[in-house]
């Protein structure tokens, strides 16, 4: 397959981005090593996007979806495992086969983040979620508890608030990094209970499901009795699939400039993969658009 543009991500600013690229009636894919939409389709509830006043993020995820495929984005699920350059553009080694690109925007988002615990990785699904709004139907009437301090962990406690019995938020800090308004509303839910600073220090089972956790809590060691514990502890970049070396932050974070052009010719990046501030669903769509329209009238 040869294309005009390979967009690596098919979350809002990878869709966005072949939106805009499609338009042009240049030849696009989003090649998606997971699920189209990414960390957005799985946010339970969005107030802040213009033109929805409430929705869900898998509903405007499906609709961006609808939108590209319809205008021709082509929609490949297959991971990247190798980009290169050549003299004429770039090759995609894709579990799909080799694809060639003229250009290729990054957009793949980043990988969620864990604590790294003993047995961890052995009660994910058995007690241990990263994503509420998947597992959180499991927990009716149960004891949980959500771990983290942004806007994740926030949207997390609004979506149990209605399932579970009793939810405890633990974030390492007294101070959150969710926002004001979302953090009071959590704050008058009854079944809520905020523990702060409180670290994790064992995730407790018996026969191979979680029973509960032990913490430190501001110096003191203490047990909770649990049911499920979500983890919304954030996220990082990865970028290990490039071959050839390309200006990153101190966190790995891909540097671009107004145009999203990374320091490679032909080389763009949208999305949360790129160094900057905000982090949401409106501002990689607006990366997506820019890097978008830097494809089409930039010159090869």
């Amino acid at each position: 397959m040869k294309l005009d543009v390979a967009i690596i991500g098919a979350g809002p600013a990878g869709l966005t981005a072949g939106i805009f690229v499609r338009r042009a009636s240049l030849k696009v894919a989003c090649f998606e090593k997971l699920a189209f939409g990414g960390q957005a389709a799985l946010t339970p509830a969005i107030d802040n996007f213009p033109a929805y006043p409430t929705t869900d993020g898998f509903t405007l995820m499906q609709n961006l979806l609808n939108q590209a495929q319809n205008l021709g984005v082509k929609i490949e699920y297959a991971a990247v495992n190798k980009l290169s350059k050549t003299k004429s553009g770039f090759v995609l080694e894709t579990s799909a086969g080799k694809i060639e690109a003229k250009k290729v925007i990054i957009a793949c988002g980043c990988k969620i983040r864990r604590l790294g615990l003993d047995n961890e990785e052995k009660l994910t699904g058995h007690g241990i979620s990263y994503c509420a709004s998947c597992d959180g139907s499991f927990f009716k009437n149960k004891v949980v508890a959500v771990v983290g301090g942004g806007n994740s962990a926030i949207a997390d406690v609004e979506y149990l608030k209605n399932i579970a019995k009793k939810i405890y938020l633990i974030n390492r800090r007294d101070v959150f990094r969710a926002g004001e308004f979302q953090l009071n509303k959590v704050k008058g839910y009854k079944n809520v209970e905020i523990i702060t600073p409180a670290t994790i220090s064992k995730f407790c089972e018996n026969g191979g499901t979680l029973t509960g956790i032990d913490i430190n809590h501001n110096g003191h060691a203490k047990h909770i009795n649990l049911d499920g514990v979500f983890l919304a502890i954030g996220a990082y970049p990865e970028i290990n699939f490039l071959d050839f070396e390309i200006n990153k932050d101190s966190s790995g974070y891909i540097i671009v400039d107004n145009n999203m052009q990374t320091s490679v010719k032909n080389l763009y990046a949208c999305g949360d993969i790129i160094s900057k501030n905000f982090r949401q669903i409106i501002n990689a769509c607006a990366e997506g658009a820019t890097a978008g329209n830097s494809c089409i009238y930039s010159e090869n």
